[in-house]
């Protein structure tokens, strides 16, 4: 392995529960939705804990049907530190794999694109850590929101 190799290690694995979706409508930018969410889990080597109510996804879909996650949440660990998260990212889906989504197949998240870019804010002693983590995020949808593995860049 060179110096310039990629190399990552687990931080956690989260799962988040969508309550709502608000359609905003096209805008300038494209299409905007808003997918509240309501809660959910986060469990890792590292940190573990619960996603707080407020949390949600500010996301625009392209002309091309490509969409922009704009993703805020708080995160409080299970040692009661709190945690700001905030990602950007892109999900693709192809057409044909979009029309089995819709018609409720479970499909493989290998079959569309989703990536996220997590950063962390904590005033946490125990965390600050985070506070300099890149971390790269693969997601997938769930029957009620979306689960993603997210990694640590060393």
């Amino acid at each position: 392995m060179t110096d310039l190799e990629l190399r990552t290690e687990l931080l956690f694995e989260l799962r988040a529960e969508v309550e709502s979706r608000l359609d905003i409508g096209d805008t300038a930018f494209g299409r905007r939705r808003v997918y509240v969410v309501s809660g959910g889990t986060f469990t890792g080597p590292l940190l573990r804990g619960e996603i707080l109510g407020g949390a949600g996804d500010w996301l625009v879909r392209g002309a091309d049907g490509t969409s922009e996650l704009d993703v805020r949440a708080t995160l409080s660990t299970d040692d009661g530190e709190l945690i700001y998260n905030h990602y950007r990212g892109i999900y693709h889906v192809p057409p044909e794999v979009k029309a089995r989504m819709d018609g409720g197949e479970d499909v493989p998240p290998s079959t569309y694109y989703f990536r996220t870019t997590p950063r962390f804010e904590t005033g946490s002693a125990k965390y600050g850590w985070l506070n300099r983590t890149v971390a790269v995020g693969v997601g997938r949808r769930t029957s009620t929101g979306i689960a993603y593995r997210v990694y640590r860049v060393l």
